[in-house]
């Protein structure tokens, strides 16, 4: 029998029953939770078969799963893309692939960045997070000697909750570091 994951643990036993009292809600089926997560990557239209397999080794290794790789489904010249080319590779987690990510993310991931000051408190207006990485080098499993060009991640957490506040405030309380907002105090003059 496997245990579940720390964070999937952290949220049953603390964000849980705190959002429920903190936000009032009155049924447990109010209470967002985390429904998936999906990591993006794109490759350069002139890339080359090693490239291509560079890149999605590498996603593979981050997200645990094999990706698969985003095709064009038409030939655009001003692009410079041809019908069925290689433009992308993405994955989706759920369950304790997702928690082990996010927790891999949260706790080891985000705190290596240099000089980080937080992840931006913005959603997307419907309770989800993106998150854009420059460098994919930050994840444990990278070993830099391998990496032959860096590549971005884009990584989307989606939510059940209906109100950014909602989907904030759950992402809060499972450790994201958002980035604090100061306030601008008016000087006398």
């Amino acid at each position: 029998m496997s245990t579940a994951p720390a964070l999937k643990k952290h949220y049953i036993d603390f964000v849980y029953p705190e959002l429920m009292k903190l936000r009032g809600y009155k049924n447990k089926h109010q209470v967002p939770k985390i429904v998936k997560v999906s990591l993006n990557s794109g490759i350069d239209a002139e890339a080359d078969k090693n490239q291509i397999a560079d890149v999605q080794r590498d996603l593979g290794l981050i997200a645990g799963q094999k990706p698969i790789l985003s095709r064009t489904r038409k030939a655009i010249s001003n692009f410079k893309l041809k019908e069925n080319q290689v433009v992308g590779c993405h994955v989706t987690l759920r369950g304790d692939a997702m928690w082990d990510f996010l927790y891999r993310l949260l706790a080891v991931s985000l705190p290596t960045i240099r000089d980080f000051r937080g992840v931006s408190p913005k959603l997307d207006g419907q309770g989800n997070y993106n998150l854009g990485i420059t460098d994919f080098t930050i994840f444990p499993e990278i070993t830099v000697e391998n990496v032959k060009k860096s590549m971005g991640l884009d990584i989307t957490i989606v939510t059940t909750a209906d109100t950014d506040d909602d989907g904030r405030e759950l992402l809060r309380l499972l450790g994201m570091p958002f980035r604090r907002t100061e306030t601008k105090t008016a000087s006398a003059a």
